[in-house]
C-alpha cells in the first residue's frame, strides 16, 4: 500500500512540473530522496510516468498533432513539422553523444540544486531583457524562433534547469510571446520526451517486472490526470504571470532542499 502512495505521489509531482519551468527531473530527484523511492527501479518508473505527462499533451493539442501531418514548409503557414525538426535538432544530437555521461554524473540531488539556481537566473534574464515581441501566437513563430528555441533546450540536459524553462526563457529572448514560447514547448516535448524515454525504458529493461505493473500503471494514470490540469492552467498563467515568479519558486525550492538534505 505504501509502495502505490509513493506512485501517486511521484506521479502528481510529474504531472504538475513536467510542463511547468521549475524541472520534473528535478523535482522528482528531490522527491525521490525523501520518500526513500531510490535506485534502479525508482528510475524505471520515473521514465514510465513520463509518458503519462506525454499522453496529456497529445490529448489536448490533438489537433495540432494532426496538422503537423502536412508537410507544408512555406513560411507564413503556421505551425509545421519543420519547426519541430528544427527545435529538436541541437538537444537531440547533444543528448545521443553525452547520453552516458549526463546519466552517470548528473542525476543527483547536488546537480539538481545547481540546476534550479542556474535556470531560474536565466529565467529572470529573459524576463528582464526579452526582444520586442514579434510571435504573439504559437503560428507565428519562424524557423529561425524554432532553432534558437532548440538550442535552448540543450540546457535542459543538465537536471533540474528545465525544458520548458529553457525553451521558454530562449523563446521570449529571440522575440515570441511567454504563451507562444510555451505551447511551442509543450508540442516540442512530445518527440523529444518520448523518444528518450523509450531509449531509457529499453536501457532498463531488465527492471521491468509483471508485478510491478499496478505500481508503474497508478504513477502514470496520475501523471496524466495532473498533467492535463497543469498545461491548462499553466497556459492561463502564461497570460498574467511573469516568468520571474516561477524563478523566484526555484530559488526557494532550492533552499529548502539544501536546508533539509545537508
Amino acid at each position: 500500500m505504501y509502495e502505490l502512495i509513493q506512485a501517486i505521489i511521484m506521479g502528481i509531482v510529474e504531472g504538475l512540473t513536467e510542463f511547468l519551468p521549475v524541472s520534473s527531473t528535478g523535482h522528482l530527484i528531490l522527491t525521490g530522496e525523501l520518500l526513500g523511492f531510490v535506485g534502479d527501479r525508482a528510475k524505471t518508473f520515473e521514465v514510465v510516468i513520463q509518458f503519462g505527462a506525454v499522453l496529456a499533451v497529445l490529448v489536448l493539442y490533438r489537433n495540432r498533432f494532426v496538422s503537423l501531418l502536412n508537410f507544408n514548409f512555406k513560411k507564413g503557414t503556421g505551425l509545421n513539422a519543420l519547426h519541430i525538426i528544427l527545435a529538436m535538432l541541437p538537444a537531440s544530437v547533444v543528448a545521443v553523444a553525452l547520453h552516458s555521461v549526463i546519466k552517470k554524473y548528473l542525476f543527483g540531488p547536488q546537480t539538481v540544486l545547481i540546476g534550479l539556481v542556474a535556470g531560474g537566473i536565466l529565467m529572470i534574464i529573459a524576463d528582464r531583457f526579452k526582444r520586442n515581441i514579434a510571435a504573439q501566437e504559437l503560428d507565428d513563430i519562424t524557423y529561425k524562433q524554432a532553432f534558437a528555441i532548440g538550442c535552448f533546450q540543450i540546457l535542459a540536459l543538465w537536471p533540474g534547469f528545465s525544458r520548458s524553462g529553457s525553451t521558454i526563457s530562449g523563446g521570449m529572448l529571440f522575440g515570441a510571446s511567454q504563451k507562444a514560447a510555451a505551447e511551442f514547448t509543450f508540442i516540442v516535448s512530445v518527440p523529444i520526451m518520448a523518444g528518450a524515454s523509450m531509449v531509457d525504458l529499453i536501457g532498463s529493461r531488465e527492471f521491468l517486472v509483471k508485478s510491478d505493473i499496478p505500481l508503474f500503471l497508478v504513477g502514470l494514470i496520475a501523471a496524466f490526470i495532473v498533467g492535463m490540469i497543469a498545461v491548462v492552467t499553466f497556459i492561463n498563467m502564461m497570460k498574467k504571470l511573469r516568468l520571474s515568479w516561477f524563478a523566484y519558486y526555484r530559488f526557494a525550492l532550492a533552499a529548502i532542499f539544501l536546508f533539509i538534505m545537508f
